[in-house]
């Protein structure tokens, strides 16, 4: 039997906390291993826990999500963080992804919204709107060279092309198995190569790079 999901809910909040809590607790799937009010006590709860997914409220006080996920994500790689806001384009999230941040998820996202989301960031999916990822890469297009992305492109197989091509149009895995005729197990493993090849942080960076290399376009739809 596969192990459930280990979670930790960082929220400076109670009632948020205990919201969250009484959904993922509801599923067999998914393991709620403990609790923070902040963002320095969520990384000496996951030095304890050693969770899978965080769920990373922002704005808290002492140390925020942002600085709280920057060093979880050098500390402990393996976790991954799903950041929390109040709403759509928030600067403090958009920072929490720069630091490394797995996805973004909106407070009042509806139950089954929040159960998908820590799945797929588990799987090692990204967890972004259309809204939001357009953004990210309208900012980086003011900060990569575009040449730079394609030369890191130029490194990789037909299929893992195929397979970026996919990322960078926001597919899961599991869909992009399911385009390319392939297993999700196989996916996966392309993914990971691919990651490696681009020097890529994690996925998020790396659908930033498909549009920057110009492989995916402004006219792609993004799911």
């Amino acid at each position: 039997m596969t192990a459930p999901i280990r979670v930790l809910l960082v929220d400076d909040q109670e009632l948020i906390r205990v919201g969250f809590r009484l959904v993922l607790d509801a599923e067999a799937d998914i393991d709620v291993v403990g609790e923070a009010g902040d963002g320095e006590a969520a990384v000496d709860a996951v030095r304890r826990t050693r969770p899978d997914v965080v769920l990373m409220d922002v704005r808290m006080p002492r140390t925020d999500g942002i600085a709280a996920t920057a060093r979880i994500v050098a500390e402990m790689p393996t976790t991954r963080v799903l950041v929390l806001t109040t709403f759509d384009l928030d600067e403090y999230a958009f920072g929490a992804l720069d630091a490394g941040a797995s996805g973004f998820l909106l407070k009042d996202a509806r139950r089954d919204e929040l159960t998908a989301a820590v799945r797929a960031i588990h799987r090692g999916d990204a967890v972004l709107s259309p809204r939001v990822t357009r953004e990210l890469i309208s900012r980086a297009s003011r900060l990569a060279p575009a040449d730079s992305a394609s030369r890191l492109v130029a490194s990789l197989t037909e299929r893992e092309r195929d397979v970026f091509l996919a990322m960078g149009r926001g597919l899961t895995n599991a869909e992009i198995a399911a385009s390319l005729f392939l297993g999700e197990s196989t996916v996966k493993t392309h993914v990971g190569r691919i990651l490696a090849k681009l020097g890529a942080r994690d996925r998020v960076h790396a659908v930033i790079l498909a549009h920057r290399s110009g492989l995916v376009g402004p006219a792609d739809p993004l799911p």
